[in-house]
This record gives C-alpha cells, sequence and structure tokens, in this order.
C-alpha cells in the first residue's frame, strides 16, 4: 500500500476516533449543555419557559447571603442558556416562587406566595412583567389566613387563574383554592373546594369549554389524587380521586390532545416503596389507563408533558447512585399508553433535583432543577437536550475537530517526507 493511501487510511480513522470519542462523551457525562445560575447564597428554581426568542426564563427563588428571607428570582438566557439579565421581586418578607409562563404580549406572569405584604399572614402572588423583566403590575390575592399559590395559566380571556390551597381560619384544614383574575390582575372571583380533610392544590389548566381543572391530593381516605373539573365560573361540576389504601400525591396535571387529563405524582406500594404513578382519564376524569415506573425519593416537582409526536415524557429525581452522585435526574419519554419508549439520567457529583421540563421548538427538551453539594448552598440548574434526551452536541466542534485532523494529516505528511530523505 502506498503511503498516501495509508497516510489517508490513517487520518479518516483518526477522525472518526476522535468524533466518536467525544459523541459517546457527551451521551454519559451529560455536561454538555449545561449550564448553572447562581452566586453567594442559595438559589431554588421553580418553573422554566422557552421563550419567543429561543431562549429560555428560569424562575425561582433566591436567598442572599447575610439576609433571612427569600425573594422571587428571574434569569433571561439566550438559546445557548448564557444569561441576558436577571431580576428579582418581593418585598421584605418571604416571597417563594412557583411557576413562571410566558404572557400574549411577550411579557410573563410570576406565581408564588408571598408574606412580604401582610404583617401575619401568607398570599397569593402575581407579578406581570414586560419582557425585558420589568414589573408592569403585582397583586395579591387571599382569604383571611394562609394562602399559597403554585400554578398560574394565561386564560382566553386575557386574564389568569391562579391554583393553589388556602387555610381560611387558624386551626382549620387546607381547601383547594382558585383565583380568577381580568388582564390586569384584578379579582373577578375566587373559590374554594374541599371536605373536612386536607386539599392540596399543584396544578391548573383551562379547559376547551372555558372551565378550569385543578390537581392535587386529598386526604378523603387516605391519601389519593384529586381531580376538580369546574365551569368559567369556577362552579363545581365533577370531581374524581384515585389511588388505593396507600399515600397517593398527584403534583402535575396536563390537559392531553384527546381533550383528556394526565395526572403525575407518587404511589405507595404494598412493601411501603414509594414509585413515580401516571394516571391517564377521558375528559371527564374516567381513568384510561394508570402505570409506575421506579422509585420516588422525596420532594420533587413531577413534572409531565404531551410531546409533539403524540407520546408523553416526565422528569424527576431518582436514586442512582448515592455513595457516588447522591440524587440525579431522571427523563423518560413514554408512548400514548404510557409504555415507555427511553429513559435517560443525568448525574453530577452534586446532588441534583428536577421541578419543571419542556419540549423545545425542535421537538428536545429542557429541563431545571437545583444542582448543589448535600447540605451546601444550590443554583439554578438548565439542561437542554435534543429529542432523545441526549445532552445536545455542539455543531461548532466540527469545524475545530477538522482543523486538528488537518494538522495531523501534515504533520504525518511531513514525518513521511523527512524520512524519505
Amino acid at each position: 500500500m502506498s503511503n498516501c493511501k495509508t497516510l489517508f487510511l490513517l487520518s479518516a480513522v483518526l477522525v472518526v476516533l476522535f468524533s466518536f470519542s467525544v459523541v459517546v462523551s457527551v451521551g454519559f457525562s451529560a455536561v454538555i449543555w449545561t449550564q448553572s445560575y447562581g452566586g453567594a447564597g442559595d438559589q431554588d428554581v421553580a418553573s422554566v419557559v422557552e421563550t419567543s426568542d429561543g431562549g429560555f426564563a428560569l424562575f425561582g427563588t433566591t436567598k442572599s447571603v447575610g439576609y433571612v428571607f427569600e425573594n422571587f428570582w428571574l434569569v433571561k438566557t439566550d438559546f445557548a442558556g448564557d444569561m441576558e439579565w436577571n431580576k428579582t421581586y418581593g418585598g421584605n418578607e418571604g416571597d417563594i416562587a412557583q411557576s413562571i409562563i410566558e404572557t400574549s404580549d411577550g411579557g410573563f406572569a410570576l406565581v408564588g406566595y408571598t408574606d412580604s405584604f401582610d404583617a401575619m399572614f401568607t398570599d397569593f402572588c402575581l407579578v406581570k412583567t414586560d419582557a425585558a423583566g420589568n414589573v408592569e403590575w403585582n397583586k395579591t390575592y387571599g382569604q383571611w389566613y394562609r394562602d399559597y399559590a403554585y400554578s398560574v395559566v394565561e386564560t382566553s380571556d386575557g386574564g389568569f387563574a391562579l391554583a393553589g390551597y388556602s387555610l381560611s381560619v387558624v386551626g382549620d384544614l387546607e381547601d383547594y383554592f382558585l383565583v380568577k383574575t381580568d388582564s390586569s390582575g384584578n379579582l373577578m372571583w375566587n373559590k374554594t373546594y374541599g371536605g373536612p380533610d386536607r386539599e392540596y392544590a399543584y396544578s391548573v389548566v383551562e379547559t376547551s369549554d372555558g372551565g378550569f381543572a385543578l390537581a392535587g391530593y386529598s386526604s378523603f381516605s387516605n391519601s389519593d389524587f384529586w381531580l376538580v373539573k369546574t365551569d368559567e365560573f369556577g362552579n363545581m361540576e365533577w370531581n374524581k380521586t384515585y389511588g388505593g389504601d396507600g399515600l397517593d400525591r398527584a403534583y402535575s396535571m396536563i390537559t392531553t390532545s384527546d381533550g383528556g387529563f394526565l395526572l403525575a405524582g407518587k404511589t405507595m406500594l404494598a412493601d411501603d416503596t414509594l414509585v413515580f404513578w401516571l394516571v391517564k382519564t377521558d375528559e371527564y376524569g374516567n381513568m384510561e389507563w394508570n402505570k409506575t415506573y421506579g422509585e420516588s425519593h422525596g420532594w420533587s416537582g413531577y413534572p409531565v408533558i404531551e410531546t409533539s409526536d403524540g407520546c408523553f415524557a416526565f422528569a424527576s429525581r431518582a436514586y442512582i447512585d448515592w455513595e457516588t452522585t447522591g440524587y440525579d435526574c431522571w427523563l423518560i419519554k413514554i408512548d400514548a399508553a404510557g409504555n415507555v419508549v427511553w429513559n435517560q439520567t443525568y448525574t453530577e457529583e452534586d446532588d441534583q433535583s428536577v421541578d419543571s421540563l419542556i419540549e423545545t421548538s425542535d421537538g428536545g427538551f429542557a429541563f431545571v432543577g437545583s444542582n448543589s453539594n448535600i447540605g451546601s448552598d444550590g443554583d439554578f440548574w438548565l439542561i437542554r437536550t435534543d429529542e432523545k434526551g441526549i445532552p445536545e452536541f455542539p455543531s461548532w466542534i466540527i469545524l475545530p475537530l477538522f482543523l486538528m485532523a488537518t494538522v495531523f494529516v501534515v504533520f504525518i505528511k511531513k514525518s513521511i517526507l523527512q524520512t524519505k530523505t
């Protein structure tokens, strides 16, 4: 074989092997498209949205070193996850962030709960900003005692609906609490739903008939998923519970393309093991199927989404190897019947949690959580993946690979010529 052919084949093999090694490291180390945001103090991310400019907005809570109380914190990034700006919102007491949406005017609606505007009690808090994060208005809503907001949607009339739970009087038990506002945040009405036990709502959606559905869990019998359907004025039309003899807690819900609902949370098996649990219903709350997956450890957001191909995906915190990595992130893609298509785990040397998951405009995924050493301060953590959950392979690396291969070929060629002489 001639020296030229040998040189060509050797160069090609080296380029392929080097490229393959880079791709493999991306798939297994989960570090290429990872960004963290934070500083001195503790940051706890709650929610993420992809923005109309292709970037991301992350919303959570920050607590600076030396300060007793938390504030809302909004971080805006470009498409590569590089921070463009950040803003804090709040008062002189605790402000705990829970959910963000991008509004139809390109701004943001931020929801959580606050102690800053009432000397004794906790209220729902809604902050409306423009696209640059500047406050346009903010409002609080509550009954007499304590009210905790977890979810917000922009409604078809341009207003907002907020859901959470309320303790209306001292010594009372929690009830679902739904607040409806106009486009300026002015209260239109509010409703509570519950019985003599505890009810905690964590998710609200607007339904196709203009009404609302709320999901969380109730202690009617033990602790069951509880789905409440209302009309456009918040009057209950029906409600359903799902669960067995053990603990069952729903933390998120979506409407599905067939008009039904998908609820996500955890359930306790007969041996007291906690596992992830999904419940799929029709539009009237009748169960169509339910599936369990893996083991559930501790609190996590349990976010669930419907993907553009008619499947579903959910993410949560998972125990993989506590001695080495602590808790890791787990992303699962399932088909329309709940069967696993694929799953991926994402780990670093710290402790990770997942709080919010979205499908991106190109069919991939982005999710956020916290990333911290056990016992240390945490930061916002953002991971961007392709449609199979693999962290994205950056196109910019192709040019360096080509240049390295070219330099290597020139070096070998010179070596061969020097040998001949």
